[in-house]
Formats: C-alpha cells, sequence, structure tokens
C-alpha cells in the first residue's frame, strides 16, 4: 500500500491548538471538497505533483526529523485508500502527537475507537466556502478535548452561521473551537468585534501564523 504525498516539510503549526510549535507536515494530495478559498487546490487536482510513500516509508521520515508535532493534511487525508494503515503504525508510537486536518465531510467514527487515535481538526465549511452541503454533523459526537473544530470565516454570513452551530451543537462544552478569517476576505478585527459583540466565551480567534511569516502563497511552509 501506498499514498500519493504531495509535500513533506518541518515548520511551525500555523493555527490550532499547537499553533507557533514545530511540526513535521505530510500533505497527501486529492480532496472531495472544491473550497472556493482553498490555498492548496494545487494538490487537489487528478495530476498533481506527488511521491508515492508507504506507510514505513513516512513513518521513517517523520522520525528522521526528531520533530514529535505530526499533522497529516492535503487535500482530504481520510479518503486516502488505506488510510488506517499508516494511522496505526503512528498511534504505536506515544513519542509522536498526530493531528489530522479534516474538511469535515469525511466520516471520523472508524478512526475513533484506536488507542491512542490522533487528534481531529475538522474544518466546518461556512456558507462562502459553497461546501457546507457536505458537512457531517454527526462528527460532532466523537470529539472531545484532543480535537478542535475551526470555522473559516469569510463574512459577517459566515460568522452568524458558526455561531449557529457551535451553541447548536455544545461545541464550547465538548472540544476547542477556534475562528480564523478566509486570508484577505475579512478583517481579522471584524472577527473580534463580533466575538466581543455575542460575549463567545472560550471561542478562539487565531490567525494562520505561517502566512504571516512567509508569503501566503508559499508551499512547504
Amino acid at each position: 500500500m501506498t499514498y500519493p504525498v504531495a509535500e513533506r516539510f518541518i515548520s511551525i503549526n500555523g493555527e490550532g491548538t499547537k499553533a507557533g510549535q514545530p511540526a513535521v507536515f505530510i500533505r497527501f494530495t486529492g480532496c472531495n471538497l472544491r473550497c472556493s478559498y482553498c490555498d492548496t487546490m494545487w494538490a487537489n487536482e487528478e495530476n498533481a505533483p506527488h511521491t508515492q510513500m508507504t506507510a514505513e516509508e513516512i513513518y521513517e521520515y517523520i522520525k528522521s526529523t526528531g520533530i514529535k508535532n505530526v499533522t497529516i493534511t492535503g487535500g482530504e487525508p481520510l479518503i486516502q485508500n488505506g488510510i488506517a494503515e499508516l494511522l496505526y503504525i503512528l498511534a504505536g508510537d506515544r513519542e509522536l502527537y498526530v493531528e489530522i486536518e479534516t474538511n469535515g465531510s469525511a466520516d471520523l467514527s472508524p478512526f475513533t475507537d484506536m488507542k491512542n487515535r490522533p487528534s481531529f481538526t475538522m474544518d466546518y465549511k461556512l456558507p462562502s466556502s459553497g461546501m457546507e452541503k457536505h458537512m457531517l454533523t454527526d462528527n460532532f459526537r466523537f470529539l472531545d478535548t484532543r480535537d478542535t473544530v475551526k470555522f473559516v470565516s469569510g463574512s459577517i454570513t459566515d460568522l452568524e452561521r458558526a455561531k449557529e452551530i457551535i451553541y447548536g451543537f455544545s461545541l464550547d462544552h465538548r472540544t476547542n473551537v477556534y475562528i480564523s478569517p478566509v486570508f484577505g476576505k475579512i478583517k481579522p478585527s471584524e472577527i473580534v468585534e463580533f466575538m466581543l459583540k455575542n460575549k463567545m466565551n472560550g471561542i478562539n480567534m487565531q490567525l494562520q501564523i505561517h502566512k504571516f511569516i512567509w508569503p501566503p502563497d508559499m508551499r512547504g511552509v
């Protein structure tokens, strides 16, 4: 079994609970969604450049970096054929902290009973993405304090919808919740003002750190 790896690199985590910490990234090609603001569309194309790697080769690369935070991303990692094989290998190494960035449309249930399972960062797609109809809200029941739901917002309409989902599913009591801007589409101050106006206690506003350190469209960071 091999996987199409578009990128593998070390950098810092740009967002989430490990933001600002060193991490090793494994990016797969392929995604089942087409979000309007996607910043890795190049990796989603059928003919995207990639290297085929086995689960063992990916694990060996991760260990060779000496970095313990691991981010599995894409594309959509959970639609990769045989992804469970890789996740079980990574789960067997308790020195690693493994995070999967998932787009909210992939079923989490096959991976929730795994010992030392990865944390999930579930990206709930808001109206401006054009992909909200694909969201599986049933995934929320599998999330706990290890996990994160991220709302990438590009408008006040998006923020209103995020608020509706957060409190409708009691996400603020279940898991970590982050709101971040679609880069260049909404002012961060507008998100802060919205959160203060609505007294969104326990909700985190976050900027994508890597887009301020490096050019926003730079790969491998």
